[in-house]
């Protein structure tokens, strides 16, 4: 999770205030304190903490307020409250319009990670089934084409550029026409950075933008210099129309919110937040999910949205057959594939109540992953009838020698091909349960008598609690928690069956997969087609 540590530290003080038997002024100072260390810990400025420690104690007057209160509960929500204003200009950024050329300009100093960022924001809306291209307009930086040109190349996203002309306004310009008239829906043009806010940058800057005439233009920051940001912030806005804001090496700097809040202060909005290296290492941010992610309250209608637009919830096919009581070893395949398609499963995991904070750490994630791909692999392995077969523990105990067959074929242990076999056993057991349950694959709102028997619900909740890693079930905060998460799923989205459907039933699976479930991006896997 970007920003964990600052997270546990100020849930952790919310948590001890909640607790305190005894709730009294000095038990807020404690709290306060405490989350004010935290916060200039992670660079923010000293008069924005001031502001919003000043702020969450004038809520509760300690006085005047009717013994009947909840104080703990009123400080809680002023406590998240107060941080999503720390970190929320409230000013509407410009939003690409699907069917139109939408040319968004790069800004930012040499080093920020600009180039490698606008490939990332190109992926991002070419996921989403969106035409996305790049421009090269860095004429200064020698390599600035070649690295564009080797990222664009490696994520399928065509781009434009020049080995011979030096003037980044005419390439600029060539390249929004030639993709303007391709019909592209995003145009990024990549511009020069210097290692200083130098005049000749901002000149350049005007140049290409009074060539390509951008609805948008962004300025990329580095996260790890801190509250600084905001004077590079005013700096670019002074001289150009900055219209948003994008912070890199959020994951790997403590100073990330200082860079956050620092931005925020500018009255510029933070579009993107750069979480890592990777192509897909780039999340949308919006303050308020962010926040919650930051306190480990998760944020299931984000999950519920991205499942959505990947189209993950129309599989009537699978709902028909977990209705029914069926989870094959084709089935949890399938699944295995969806997860992929999520994106990051550090990103999937901070999206679920409880399961963010970095709970599996970075080599937990890489754990999983070798995990997940080992899973496909043995299945891989398998025929046709084994993928296919409803009770495969049964079959390959009457024949052990599939066991060898299969470990063989895959390169694994007969071991790990039993552990599999296991896990879905036990998955599919839960499923039986589930198919008993009226109404929870019916993706409409549920109403009044509509809704799943409570004690069924019960059930399912407490088989789910027992298949997961009680670690990780720990974390989430026993079974209360796992009730919360259940209900937040059941209520999310358009009723219980888009729990099934949106794959909460996949994270619940691979959750109890020894400690932690298989997850990250990995080379996209084809589905088996029966022969």
């Amino acid at each position: 999770m970007v920003l964990g540590d600052l997270g546990k530290r100020i849930t952790a003080a919310v948590k001890k205030m909640s607790s305190n038997p005894v709730f009294d002024e000095e038990v807020l100072n404690d709290m306060l304190k405490e989350i004010a260390m935290a916060l200039m810990a992670a660079d923010v400025n000293v008069k924005l903490v001031k502001t919003l420690r000043d702020n969450i104690k004038n809520v509760v007057d300690f006085e005047e307020m009717a013994a009947g209160l909840n104080k703990q509960r009123i400080i809680q929500r002023s406590v998240f409250e107060e941080l999503c204003k720390l970190v929320d200009p409230d000013t509407e950024p410009y939003k690409p319009v699907k069917g139109k050329p939408n040319v968004i300009m790069f800004v930012g100093l040499q080093g920020s990670g600009k180039t490698t960022t606008c490939t990332k924001m190109a992926y991002y809306y070419k996921r989403k089934n969106w035409k996305a291209c790049l421009v090269c307009a860095d004429t200064y930086r020698a390599g600035a084409f070649d690295q564009l040109k080797q990222n664009a190349t490696k994520a399928g996203i065509p781009f434009y550029g020049s080995y011979t002309e030096t003037d980044p306004a005419a390439i600029a310009a060539d390249g929004v026409e030639k993709f303007k008239a391709e019909k592209f829906d995003v145009i990024i043009v990549d511009t020069s950075g210097r290692h200083k806010q130098e005049e000749s940058l901002f000149e350049e800057m005007l140049e290409v933008a009074h060539a390509v005439q951008p609805d948008q233009t962004v300025f990329v920051m580095d996260a790890s210099i801190g509250q600084a940001c905001e004077v590079q912030a005013r700096a670019f806005s002074d001289k150009v129309d900055v219209g948003a804001v994008i912070v890199t090496k959020l994951d790997g700097h403590a100073k990330g919110g200082g860079a956050l809040s620092a931005v925020a202060a500018t009255g510029s909005p933070v579009i993107f937040i750069g979480t890592g290296e990777h192509i897909d290492n780039l999340e949308a941010f919006d303050p308020k999910p962010f926040v919650k992610k930051l306190l480990g309250m998760g944020d299931i209608d984000g999950l519920i949205n991205k499942v959505n637009e990947l189209g993950l919830d129309d599989n009537e096919e699978l709902f028909k057959k977990m209705a029914h009581g069926h989870f094959t070893l084709r089935d949890m395949y399938e699944q295995f594939v969806n997860i992929q398609k999520l994106g990051p499963f550090g990103q999937l995991m901070d999206m679920i109540p409880g399961m963010g904070g970095g709970l599996l750490g970075p080599e937990g994630e890489q754990e999983s992953a070798k995990r997940l791909k080992r899973c496909t692999t043995i299945m891989d392995s398998m025929h046709m009838s084994e993928l296919d077969c409803d009770n495969p523990i049964k079959l390959f105990q009457k024949q052990p020698s599939r066991f060898e067959r299969i470990a063989k074929g895959a390169g694994v242990l007969p071991a790990h091909v039993n552990e599999l076999l296991q896990q879905h056993d036990k998955f599919g057991k839960l499923v039986k349960k589930m198919g008993g349950m009226k109404n929870l694959f019916n993706d409409k709102p549920q109403r009044g008598n509509q809704q799943p028997n409570p004690k069924q619900m019960a059930d399912l909740t407490k088989s789910m609690a027992n298949m997961m890693d009680p670690s990780i079930l720990k974390q989430m905060g026993g079974m209360q928690g796992v009730q919360n998460m259940m209900s937040q799923f059941t209520t999310g989205g358009g009723g219980a069956g888009s729990m099934a459907g949106m794959g909460g039933l996949e994270g619940m699976m691979h959750a109890a997969q020894g400690g932690g479930a298989p997850g990250g991006r990995k080379k996209a896997i084809t589905n088996k087609k029966k022969k």
